[in-house]
């Protein structure tokens, strides 16, 4: 019986021929991360482009030094339309007097500026050219802390640089230049330098899911990128009304912790509140009797236990309609009738 079936085994694996090996390509050599942030820049690289902007000088040079009148600089921006509109950061184009785009196929054009939002760092340019490629723009909410994040920009004019990392973390607060916190902001340790601003964030499937806007200089692999919904939003607006409308009610104002006993008392929702420390002339601030010293704990049925929360409140849904402004005026807590016009700078830095 043993002799038996080894004699099966034998014509078994006489008559079985195993098929030889096939040489590995280059491509099945690739291992999944490579492949993935190769796919992803060569799908998004044809769209971003190298920006290079002039600006006056605001100040004058002492009279010993002989320097130009104009400012160069240079970041980086992705083409999201067909017909020209091109995204970037607001501080790449903040108040430039001639805008350039040079394309990745080595086309130059001159842009106009579409607009520009400080609050966000957000800025939309536009150049009228042939066979542009646009990129896919993704969903900010649906990706994870850990996943692939590539970033392609032109640090220091080294066009179409491809760095790679993770999201690192979610719902990052980031203070823009005006001081306004720029929310749901996205932090990434692919690397960005000087240049980069303005460039996207993509995903491995070449979704771009956050504008690339600020580092973290003593600091490594600590890296900021504005996520996409927020972009789409403010790019919407720029394109429709050349600015993001926001409400103000003219006061400066200083966090400041609120005594314990006030806060017993009057039974106030947090422990700190807003002490305006001037108001503006002629503004709704001064028409609703808000005063100095006065600390703000409320707007409508929000608490304020910041400039900043008070900051949100005040959206373009809020020009022109009256809300309850409650404030505590030494010991005694008042309810004020503040009604908020539009920012005359836009959304500047008035509150």
């Amino acid at each position: 019986m043993k002799r038996a079936l080894q004699l099966i085994a034998t014509n078994i694996t006489e008559k079985v021929s195993l098929p030889e090996a096939t040489p590995l390509s280059d491509d099945h050599l690739l291992d999944a991360y490579s492949a993935a942030v190769t796919k992803a820049a060569e799908r998004v690289s044809p769209s971003v482009v190298n920006i290079e902007i002039q600006r006056h000088r605001t100040s004058r040079p002492a009279p010993l030094f002989r320097r130009p009148n104009e400012i160069r600089g240079s970041g980086s921006g992705f083409i999201f339309t067909p017909d020209g509109f091109i995204l970037t950061n607001s501080h790449v184009v903040h108040q430039a007097s001639k805008i350039d785009v040079a394309l990745p196929d080595g086309r130059r054009f001159e842009a106009g500026l579409i607009g520009d939002d400080p609050e966000t760092d957000l800025a939309v340019i536009r150049i009228n050219a042939p066979n542009l490629a646009a990129v896919e723009l993704g969903d900010s909410k649906s990706i994870r802390v850990g996943q692939l994040a590539i970033a392609i920009g032109n640090p220091y004019g080294f066009q179409c640089t491809v760095t790679a990392g993770v999201v690192s973390a979610l719902g990052r607060s980031l203070r823009s230049n005006s001081g306004r916190l720029i929310d749901n902001v996205i932090q990434t340790d692919a690397a960005l330098n000087p240049g980069n601003s303005g460039g996207p964030l993509v995903t491995s499937r070449g979704e771009v899911i956050g504008v690339n806007t600020a580092v973290i200089l003593p600091a490594q692999g600590i890296c900021f990128a504005i996520a996409i919904n927020t972009a789409k939003f403010v790019a919407g607006r720029l394109i429709r009304d050349g600015k993001i409308k926001r409400s103000y009610i003219g006061v400066a104002g200083q966090n400041v912790p609120l005594p314990r006993r006030l806060v017993r008392f009057h039974d106030l929702p947090g422990e700190s509140g807003v002490m305006v420390v001037s108001t503006e002339p002629n503004s709704p601030a001064e028409r609703a009797d808000l005063r100095e010293a006065d600390v703000i704990v409320a707007y409508g049925d929000q608490p304020i236990a910041g400039i900043d929360d008070l900051h949100r409140l005040l959206t373009a849904e809020e020009i022109g309609s009256r809300a309850a402004l409650t404030v505590l005026r030494r010991s005694e807590k008042l309810v004020l009738t503040v009604i908020p016009e539009e920012s005359k700078a836009g959304g500047g830095e008035s509150r």
